[in-house]
């Protein structure tokens, strides 16, 4: 009965190191978009810091999403930059952390969003093997589309395809991207129908009012002079 013992405990062992996990934390001013082709489940009033990764390569899709202070007004003014993607090779239960390269935060949000440049630290200092992809997958303003006819795009879909290519020694297959659109996107898209379609009922016109309501609060100052200007001559 004595070599019970040992065995139970080497099973034991085996099974919590099989639970062992590593972390990526990233500040409040950025989200994650997708995960080894899998959207990441977000939403305005709860913010994603962490994701949990297994061993091996893994293709994250971020993206810096801020609201700044207005230079010229008190309010202020919603600031995104495109998807980057980070390929990070997980090797043990550690802790990582994501940062802006030029420090704890970004001191110039503008030019920052315009091409975000960050680094990826080890909590235990160890080195970090990592590589970052910017990608140009942006979505067009609503009156943008409005004048051009163009059609919403998806960064989150798109996000989640960039993320589901096979990457070095990926420890898991692509899967296919789940087809839900993030709350901004949902509210451009829903903005942009209502434009196009009569509302005929006191449902869709609320819907409609929220989406505009939500639209105008995250615009800046050149977008709601160009939807002011669209709107009167609608009239």
């Amino acid at each position: 009965m004595k070599p019970l013992l040992p065995i139970t405990a080497i099973l034991a062992l085996c099974g919590s190191s099989a639970a062992f996990a590593a972390n990526l934390n990233i500040p409040m001013a950025f989200e994650y978009i997708a995960l080894d082709g899998k959207e990441v489940e977000t939403s305005l009033f709860n913010h994603k810091s962490e994701l949990e990764l297994d061993n091996g390569t893994h293709k994250i899709a971020i993206r810096y999403n801020d609201l700044v202070e207005d230079d010229f007004s008190d309010s202020e003014t919603n600031i995104k930059s495109s998807p980057f993607i980070i390929t990070l090779n997980v090797d043990g239960d550690y802790e990582y952390h994501l940062k802006p390269a030029d420090g704890d935060f970004v001191k110039h949000p503008n030019k920052f969003a315009k091409s975000p440049q960050v680094v990826i630290t080890r909590k235990d200092n160890g080195s970090v093997n990592y590589q970052v992809k910017q990608t140009n997958i942006a979505e067009e303003s609503f009156v943008s589309r409005l004048f051009s006819g163009n059609s919403a795009t998806d960064v989150d879909v798109e996000a989640a395809v960039a993320t589901g290519a096979a990457v070095g020694v990926a420890s898991s297959a692509p899967t296919a991207p789940v087809s839900k659109a993030s709350p901004a996107v949902a509210a451009t898209a829903v903005t942009a129908a209502a434009a196009n379609k009569t509302v005929t009922t006191a449902d869709d016109a609320a819907k409609a009012e929220q989406m505009l309501q939500y639209w105008w609060l995250h615009a800046d100052e050149k977008t709601r002079k160009e939807f002011m200007s669209w709107a009167i001559k609608q009239l």
